[in-house]
């Protein structure tokens, strides 16, 4: 079983839709895929995340925050998935077998629920050509590569 964990700062909104995301996409490719999210920070699931995941039928519910100090065996991850520039570069060091990657997107925080949309849609598209690398046995997609700048407003 090959192990991701997505991670952000708060572990509030991109990390957890991410999160959800990547379970519901590997499920409908046929991976088996075991799915984590932490922030470096805990704080709470912000309920327009769990509002524009429930669009696409992926239940965020029950999806608390956490670090990574709260996720099961933290430093055996394959992947490794950065969502902001912050947890970037607060990330701890893994081991050289985790391949770290760094997705990043907008904060939705604060936006109206479209802005969050765009996120949720720009992730599950990046979070797809990931998964697709995977269901195809090839490396999975760079860092910078066919992803647009999502950071900007």
């Amino acid at each position: 079983m090959t192990r991701v964990l997505i991670l952000c700062t708060h572990n509030s909104a991109r990390s957890q839709m991410g999160e959800g995301l990547l379970r519901h996409l590997s499920r409908e490719h046929g991976l088996d895929l075991d799915v984590h999210s932490a922030g470096t920070e805990a704080t709470f699931v912000k309920p327009q995340a769990a509002e524009v995941m429930a669009e696409l039928g992926i239940d965020l519910s029950s999806h608390t925050s956490k670090t990574l100090w709260d996720v099961p065996d933290p430093w055996t991850f394959d992947y490794v998935i950065t969502v902001c520039d912050s947890a970037a570069e607060n990330c701890p060091n893994y081991p050289a077998t985790t391949t770290m990657r760094h997705y990043p997107f907008r904060d939705p925080s604060g936006g109206s629920l479209e802005r969050w949309r765009e996120v949720r849609d720009q992730m599950k598209s990046r979070l797809a050509l990931f998964v697709l690398a995977l269901n195809e046995g090839r490396a999975v997609p760079d860092s910078d590569e066919h992803t647009p700048d999502l950071t900007s407003a």
